[in-house]
């Protein structure tokens, strides 16, 4: 079984993006997606779930962006700075 390597650029973020992907697929009609074998599940499905996440935040970004609030948008993403690299 893989492992999921991907850490969420802002500490502390990973729980309310777990809980955001439960509510997507519960949305989506898979109310026991925790408990399903996600590689069991076409890829199609899981596409849903997390296709359907990264319109939610963009929609947050654009309305954050619109409303004026750009501190908003760059405090919940900074950028991260490339590592290794020289120039």
């Amino acid at each position: 079984m893989a492992t999921n390597r991907n850490e969420p650029v802002t500490p502390g973020a990973g729980n309310a993006l777990t809980q955001m992907k439960y509510e997507i697929a519960s949305e989506l009609g898979l109310s026991n997606y925790a408990q399903i074998d996600k590689g069991s599940l076409p890829s199609r499905v899981n596409g849903y779930v997390g296709g359907n996440m990264t319109k939610k935040m963009v929609a947050f970004a654009e309305q954050a962006l619109a409303s004026g609030n750009i501190s908003q948008v760059v405090q919940a993403a900074p950028l991260e700075q490339p590592s290794g690299r020289s120039q």
